[in-house]
């Protein structure tokens, strides 16, 4: 396909953004196709891909992907946001869970930016399906914003794009996480929020800024945690940068801050409000309910398979990762092989410097505190150690920075692929190989970006150092053996518990008045995953229910996190049943025990889905609250004579 090249001119004269369009008809006369088809083509795949690793849920809603307590709590959240924007209710909290003390759901991951678009899919098609389709937006979304920014200020070849979207959206890590946080796996706004900040134009503040400031009001509400790394990450990168040409950092800097102050002035007051109730609201804690700095990746795990790709297993990741989400890194040793090079080839560029700084550094904090070796201690400090105690900080997962590694790979991987079609075509891309938004205030400043086979590019000696065919054929052989191995697997499942009839089918509304709660068993409260969260999701959250799988306060004279509700002394003995099978001897004592617990939770009835977990518990809570009854494929027992 033959093409042609337009440019706007800043007002200096110098050449803005070169746009690449393609050509009407080619030397032959004859018409090709209009330019958004390939692009679309490109976004297609990533939507299938996504389809293929989400595959093995659609339809199946007796299935979960493998952290079935993670799905359960997004998929409540998801139904919780339709039910906020249907009803007009807080959406940054909710008394449907943990009854009667509610959750403060800003404080929580409540992927508000997920669920309020999607609230028609979740009304009509349920809460698992929205979950699925937001996994998949997640993936081709995130994918999809990568490269069309790296199309446009990158590379001109769409194949080196779309190389790049490719990793950038399906690394091994954003498939680990994609099955179970998404507030990790939705950073499809990332890419604009970088290009908000480094615009191509780099004397422009106002607009830019405002969007800035949108785009990072929008962010918090889908994960917080992505929008501290990518703050961290550019902070890292304009350093390096301005470390590598102190001229252009000089000229970018006063629109570069000026950017900065109109976004901060955009999102604060947007932001103000929730961040305030999520720090000092109901329900708010202070911490975090685990050692997050406990979490960290293994330095051997860079160069290994993660389970999600085709060479991956389930013994070697289990030791080089804290679980299954966090297989952050695991880039297997050819697409480290390939940065590398690409380094070494481009280090002229300011840009690829900065990227290798940003990458190498994010690569060593996730180690935390202490460097292990395949699965060893080596006594070698971590740099994170740095970190440990710094507000807001403290409460981010150490091996979650890999995943500051994966655009810079795929910016990387996207840059000598362009290069090498560029040199190899010997016709000159724009900026040796694509314009980055960093050099962008440089040429405003008269600097200029650079031709691909000028000034700091080696492209002119591969063009004459061996046949345009055997280098492309050597460097697409290379790029084939770095990423089949990374080819991800469709996200694996586990079954799950049916929701029963009783509950389905609404047979509970006959026992609960309004005030009163479903209490379901087991656990009711503590750190275990409720089977009710399943149910009130899949229900469109129909009734309340006490306990569930969040974070919160201790007590409420004591913010220090816990996870999920503080325990009550019933739902203590109920789980001690459900995990040992041992069925306790049951007293008066523990009798009036659990009709306390009961009235606290404001309980009309309590329900067991099934036998699943054996018959000790069903006998337990004949014991304590009288025979219960089989209706709807679980076991009923009406607590309103009891507590009135």
């Amino acid at each position: 396909m033959s093409v042609r090249t337009t440019a706007d001119t800043r007002p200096d004269g110098r050449p803005r953004l070169p746009v690449w369009t393609p050509a009407r008809t080619g030397p032959d006369g004859r018409s090709r196709l209009p330019s958004w088809i390939p692009d679309a083509l490109v976004v297609a795949g990533y939507v299938a891909l996504a389809a293929l690793l989400t595959a093995r849920q659609w339809g199946r809603p007796d299935r979960l992907f493998h952290q079935a307590g993670d799905q359960i709590l997004f998929e409540w959240m998801l139904a919780r946001a339709a039910r906020a924007v249907v009803d007009g209710e807080n959406p940054l909290y909710a008394t449907a869970l943990n009854a009667p003390d509610g959750v403060n759901l800003m404080a929580n991951t409540s992927v508000l930016g997920l669920g309020v678009p999607l609230t028609p899919v979740t009304l009509f098609l349920g809460s698992q399906v929205a979950f699925l389709v937001a996994v998949a937006a997640c993936l081709a979304g995130t994918a999809t914003a990568w490269y069309v920014l790296l199309r446009r200020r990158f590379v001109d070849s769409r194949v080196a794009a779309a190389l790049g979207g490719l990793v950038c959206g399906f690394a091994p890590g954003m498939v680990a996480h994609a099955g179970a946080h998404l507030h990790m796996a939705a950073q499809f706004l990332v890419p604009a929020i970088l290009a908000a900040v480094f615009p191509a134009d780099g004397r422009r503040v106002v607009r830019p800024g405002v969007w800035l400031g949108l785009l990072v009001a929008y962010q918090a509400f889908l994960g917080e945690e992505v929008l501290l790394f990518l703050a961290l990450a550019a902070g890292v990168f304009v350093l390096a940068y301005a470390a590598a040409d102190r001229r252009a950092a000089r000229a970018a800097a006063p629109a570069l801050l000026g950017r900065l102050g109109v976004g901060t002035a955009v999102a604060a007051p947007l932001l103000a409000y929730p961040l305030w109730f999520q720090f000092a609201g109901p329900g708010s804690y202070q911490g975090m309910p685990f050692h997050a700095d406990t979490f960290k990746l293994d330095l051997a795990s860079y160069t290994a398979s993660a389970r999600q790709t085709v060479l991956g297993d389930e013994y070697l990741p289990g030791l080089l990762a804290p679980n299954p989400t966090e297989e952050n890194s695991f880039f297997g040793p050819g697409l480290l092989v390939l940065a590398v090079v690409a380094v070494v080839w481009l280090r002229r560029r300011p840009l690829v410097r900065a990227l290798a700084v940003c990458g190498v550094l994010f690569a060593l904090l996730s180690l935390g505190t202490e460097v292990r070796l395949d699965g060893q201690a080596t006594g070698l400090p971590g740099p994170y150690r740095l970190l440990v105690g710094v507000p807001l900080l403290d409460l981010a997962v150490p091996a979650r920075l890999a995943l500051v590694c994966v655009p810079v790979l795929g910016i990387l991987l996207a840059l000598a692929t362009d290069r090498v079609r560029a040199a190899t075509a010997g016709a000159p891309g724009p900026a040796g190989g694509g314009a980055d938004p960093s050099e962008a205030p440089a040429g405003a400043a008269g600097g200029g970006p650079e031709p691909a086979g000028g000034r700091g590019s080696n492209s002119g000696l591969v063009a004459h150092a061996r046949p345009a065919v055997p280098v492309r054929l050597l460097w697409g052989g290379a790029v084939a053996a770095a990423l089949l191995p990374l080819a991800p697997t469709p996200i694996r499942t586990v079954p799950v518990w049916p929701v029963p009839a009783f509950v389905a089918d609404g047979g509970w509304r006959a026992y609960v008045p309004p005030g009163r709660t479903v209490v379901p068993v087991p656990p009711v409260t503590g750190a275990g995953a409720s089977p009710g969260m399943l149910w009130s999701a899949r229900t469109g959250l129909a009734f309340d229910a006490p306990g569930g799988f969040f974070i919160g306060p201790t007590a409420a004279e004591d913010p220090t996190a816990r996870w999920g509700a503080p325990d009550r002394p019933t739902s203590v003995l109920l789980r001690r049943v459900a995990e040992t099978g041992e069925m306790p001897a049951v007293t008066d004592v523990e009798r009036r025990q659990a009709v306390e617990d009961l009235r606290h939770w404001r309980a009309a009835v309590v329900v067991q889905g099934g036998l699943h977990l054996g018959y000790p518990v069903k006998h337990t809570l004949d014991a304590l609250l009288g025979p219960g009854r089989e209706v709807g494929g679980a076991w009923v027992w009406d607590v309103r004579p009891l507590i009135g």
